[in-house]
């Protein structure tokens, strides 16, 4: 691909999405964009490209930002983030709020679903220490494919097996063909909504607890410093925020402070003395 259309891809992404591609991951182009191209009729991606270049095409706009922007993801990934969420939020809401209240849990770039089906599964094994306090998960991502995968809440055997501990696929899912399905009363808790980190996130509430983990290392440090202040202002004053293990606050704002020897945790600073107190 000429650096022509290499400009025009980053670009494209960047005002669309929020997110770089760097040069280093140009071998992307071939296995995201190739299937797209052959669908479309195009002998390969650079014709694809071209075209797109010279015709605002927003279907194709669209698929080619949905396909360079899905990004892996397993159930349990990074296992520290659940454990904390188990050890450290589960008894703060039990203790900070009232029987019958909800807490509202935010999964930012949710993928096909294993982080939210993750989070419902600790809260049902950890319901009786929740002191009569319910829960809401809201589960968002940009592209329609991997949410309509989440919806279905259907996985391969392969799939399940990733990070998702025996018993509980024993408990929570059952055989359907060749795949998987999620039980549906876990489902029912789990609201899926197409979702651009880079649209106002003033309209979707305040949280008490939002994973946002593996996506602010794809933007430039303008997004991500922006990203992170607009989640402070949507987070309950005594709210945790996740990160994944490679991402941080440090020199991008000063509305979070990690939560010492709690690592990819943070709290509004605000709150921090409060919290770790």
């Amino acid at each position: 691909m000429n650096s022509q259309d290499f400009t025009f891809l980053v670009e494209m992404l960047k005002k669309r999405s929020g997110h770089v591609l760097a040069a280093d991951k140009g071998y992307l182009l071939d296995s995201r964009l190739g299937p797209i191209a052959r669908k479309e009729g195009y002998a390969s991606v650079d014709a694809l490209v071209q075209t797109m270049r010279t015709r605002n095409d927003e279907r194709l706009n669209a698929m080619v930002t949905e396909a360079m922007t899905t990004n892996e993801t397993f159930f349990f990934r990074d296992s520290t983030p659940f454990d904390l969420f188990k050890s450290e939020v589960i008894p703060h809401m039990a203790d900070n709020r009232r029987p019958g209240s909800k807490i509202k849990i935010w999964c930012a770039a949710a993928s096909t679903g294993q982080e939210p089906y993750s989070l419902a599964m600790i809260l049902r094994e950890n319901a009786a220490k929740m002191k009569g306090v319910t829960s809401s998960i809201l589960a968002t991502d940009i592209s329609d494919k991997v949410l309509q995968k989440a919806k279905a809440g259907l996985y391969s055997q392969f799939e399940v097996q990733r990070g998702l501990p025996v018993q509980l696929m024993v408990k929570y899912f059952q055989k359907s063909d060749d795949l998987w399905k999620i039980d549906p009363n876990l489902q029912q808790h789990i609201t899926f909504r197409k979702y651009n980190l880079l649209d106002n996130f003033r309209a979707l509430g305040q949280f008490d607890v939002v994973f946002c983990r593996n996506v602010l290392i794809y933007f430039d440090q303008e997004t991500k410093s922006d990203i992170l202040n607009r989640l402070a202002q949507c987070l309950a004053p005594d709210g945790y925020l996740f990160l994944g293990a490679a991402e941080t606050v440090m020199g991008l704002t000063d509305a979070f402070t990690p939560v010492p020897g709690k690592r990819g945790l943070y709290v509004r600073k605000d709150k921090a003395i409060a919290k770790v107190a």
